[in-house]
């Protein structure tokens, strides 16, 4: 076994003593497509969200100078037709391009060539009878091992996007790096003779040229469009339900922090890390910035592209927004609009991505924790402003102040009325979303929350060990707040709110846009304790 090539199973088996969910799926995929034309792959996901798991498993199943079936007989793929054909049955060669350009930076040589060099050493001394020591090609080498009847190689290259991500401005190293790939994979009467397989993962999808992929014959799956592989994007409902059951975790309360992303066929799928810290720590709180710092999305969300501010804060009031996804150029550096910058942060996971409205959201609790603190900086000083109020109009609010609720709500929704469209009640319920941003600390908050005979605009549920009343809010439009009040209590707070009872706040808020005179939009707030 070596470094890059044949690395055995000991990195799969070190993560089958942990925590283990079941991907092996994946294998599955991967062994319908071998004897195929184009038998490549490239899934692209988030930092954290298990692609070197994958990288891993991948390595272990298809190595063939190691016998790993014992961590496999237990698994899904062990129930595929497949699972004996393909098992250990190939030479793998696996990499990390991560490591090649950090090595580089330090040294101050030529990324491909280590890379290159690297895969070459390891094959000559495999393949000695096989591989002339002078060989410097390595397409030409990986056909002599297979041709003098050596098995056909499996490709797996972890992070094979770094190079855009980490040498943002290095053009010509970007397109020799292409080049490189293209020389093993483009071939394809070379590469049906020597590699039954390939699967690449990374964050950001397959380079574009204008409209033209720089990898046309690989398969591509992303966060924009997982397609097949969706259920291998990251912890499935299904499967964040038994850890939940199996940890004794409240998976509600799981859900309320780290659902968001969604696909076809799939429904629900949480970021593994996140989860998995949250089982490891019992402890619901932000893991994401161990991944991402703020810092990164603030330099993205900071880009002065026309609309981009408005679309973060409709987003942090809750609303999804339109975005085309079909203009971005796949790297760090080439952003003509909005949508480039939105459809980024898609595949960075700060977005969550409808392909059949195509629209975007903040997912969950998480990421928008990380928005808060990426606005936190110059030419953000309103929403910063706001921010920073949020908590006081939550202390207002469990107090009874409803003339200081009133005040800021007045505040955040006049602030915003270019965004949000001020005069209708969705442009309320956006501004108080906004206004209540830090509440979601503690509080879950659920529109259109069922309750009784019909439903609340906007009910806060505290999260577990807060002692916090939930809070029923209800929103008019050229009515009045006692109206308001009157709503909730005819409705009735029972249903789901039954168990609350005796600890719920119920506050009524209405704007009325026909106000004239010094009162002109004012808003009006009544609150009852129950």
């Amino acid at each position: 076994m070596g470094i890059y090539l044949n690395p055995g199973y000991t990195g799969f088996e070190e993560i089958r003593r942990d925590i283990y969910v079941d991907k092996t799926g994946l294998i599955s995929y991967m062994n319908s497509l071998i004897g195929k034309p184009k038998p490549l792959v490239s899934f692209s996901r988030p930092r954290r969200f298990g692609k070197s798991f994958d990288v891993n498993m991948l390595c272990a199943y298809y190595d063939s100078s190691c016998d790993s079936r014992f961590l496999f007989e237990d698994l899904e793929i062990s129930r595929d037709e497949s699972f004996e054909k393909h098992l250990n049955q190939y030479n793998v060669i696996s990499f990390d391009v991560t490591g090649f350009a950090a090595d580089s930076k330090d040294k101050k040589t030529d990324i491909i060539s280590n890379i290159r060099n690297a895969l070459l050493k390891e094959i000559k001394e495999a393949f000695p009878n096989s591989v002339d020591e002078n060989e410097n090609n390595l397409g030409r080498a990986l056909y002599t091992v297979v041709s003098r009847g050596d098995a056909k190689f499996v490709f797996i290259i972890d992070e094979w996007d770094a190079l855009f991500r980490e040498n943002k401005e290095d053009k010509q190293l970007q397109k020799d790096y292409i080049l490189f790939l293209r020389s093993l994979f483009k071939n394809r009467d070379l590469t049906s003779k020597t590699i039954a397989a390939a699967y690449m993962t990374g964050i950001l999808p397959i380079k574009k040229y204008g409209t033209e992929s720089a990898l046309t014959d690989f398969r591509e799956f992303t966060m924009a469009a997982p397609d097949a592989l969706a259920p291998y994007v990251g912890f499935t409902e299904r499967e964040v339900l038994d850890l939940c059951d199996k940890n004794h975790l409240d998976f509600e309360e799981i859900k309320s922090w780290y659902d968001g992303y969604s696909f076809d066929n799939v429904g629900s799928v949480y970021s593994p890390n996140s989860v998995m810290q949250a089982i490891e720590r019992k402890a619901l709180r932000n893991y994401w910035t161990a991944s991402e710092t703020y810092e990164s999305l603030a330099a993205y969300i900071g880009m002065n592209y026309k609309g981009l501010k408005n679309d973060i804060i409709r987003m942090l009031g809750g609303e999804a927004v339109r975005v085309r996804i079909s203009t971005f150029q796949n790297d760090m550096t080439s952003f003509k609009s909005k949508d480039d910058v939105l459809t980024l942060l898609i595949h960075l996971g700060y977005l969550s991505y409808n392909a059949d409205t195509k629209r975007v959201v903040i997912p969950n609790q998480e990421i928008a924790d990380v928005f808060g603190d990426a606005t936190d900086q110059e030419g953000w000083e309103e929403i910063g402003e706001l921010i920073q109020e949020s908590d006081d109009l939550l202390d207002a609010t469990l107090q009874g102040d409803s003339d200081a609720v009133a005040e800021a709500l007045e505040k955040v929704h006049a602030a915003n009325s270019s965004i949000l469209r001020y005069n209708n009640e969705a442009a309320l319920s956006s501004a108080i979303m906004i206004a209540y941003y830090t509440a979601r600390r503690i509080y879950k908050i659920i529109p259109e929350f069922p309750q009784g005979k019909g439903f609340a605009d906007l009910v806060f549920l505290p999260r577990r060990g807060s002692d916090k009343p939930v809070m029923i809010v209800e929103l008019k439009y050229d009515k009045d707040a006692d109206t308001a009040i009157r709503q909730i209590h005819e409705n009735r707070y029972d249903g789901d709110l039954k168990k609350y009872f005796g600890n719920l706040l119920l506050v009524g808020i209405n704007y009325d846009k026909n106000v004239k005179g010094a009162d002109a939009k004012k808003h009006s707030c009544v609150i009852e304790r129950v």
